[in-house]
């Protein structure tokens, strides 16, 4: 067998200069993020959210961005699984894009809060419909006694709403708004290029070098 502790990749596709990074790093972040996209690695919009409970543990899990601007970073979920409930009594995460293809990482933290209803209903029913049942069909987080009941749930839910489901009242969307952001980039010798930016009084953002 491979020995893990020997698995070793030298990084060598890019550069991350301040000169050549944007002032701002929701630009930053757009760029990096559209160059993922056009890039055509596996789930780009794939990011790791990390809560905290109220005993202190942190979790973590994957989800999908659904949006992002000046107002922060958004998903969807349903807002009493485990990472609902932890962001309801500590409303702070953080938030991990890993571009393995591209070497490149960015971190993302600040506090969340839930989108308004309206912006939930109009993601809700942008989805496909078998999402949309899966929504009212799944109790995330919850212990169930087999596939079974989602099949059975997702039955009954077809049936009792047929092709207009609506949003179910535990289901919408949050929003990460940053004051930390972090973009990492791979390099040679593991000499890693790191820019934090840090969100000052009166918005404006101080961008710093990081040691690797």
């Amino acid at each position: 067998m491979t020995n893990i502790a020997d698995l070793r990749k030298s990084y060598e596709r890019a550069e991350l200069d301040e000169s050549a990074s944007h002032a701002d790093p929701l630009q930053q972040f757009d760029q990096w993020l559209k160059e993922a996209i056009a890039s055509k690695i596996p789930e780009p919009n794939a990011m790791t959210v990390a809560t905290v409970a109220s005993n202190l543990r942190p979790s973590t899990r994957v989800v999908l961005i659904k949006g992002y601007d000046e107002r922060g970073i958004t998903w969807f979920t349903n807002f009493e699984s485990r990472k609902g409930q932890e962001l309801a009594g500590n409303p702070f995460a953080a938030l991990q894009f890993h571009w393995v293809e591209l070497e490149r990482v960015v971190r993302i933290e600040g506090r969340v809060e839930k989108v308004s209803a309206e912006e939930s209903d109009a993601y809700f029913h942008s989805r496909p419909l078998d999402s949309r049942v899966g929504a009212w069909a799944s109790p995330q987080s919850s212990v169930i006694s087999g596939r079974g009941v989602l099949v059975a749930n997702a039955a009954k839910y077809a049936a009792k709403f047929l092709l207009q489901p609506p949003r179910p009242p535990h289901w919408g969307g949050y929003r990460l708004q940053p004051d930390r952001w972090e973009f990492w980039q791979g390099r040679k010798s593991r000499l890693h290029d790191r820019l934090r930016y840090m969100q000052q009084p009166g918005g404006l953002w101080l961008r710093e070098r990081l040691a690797p």
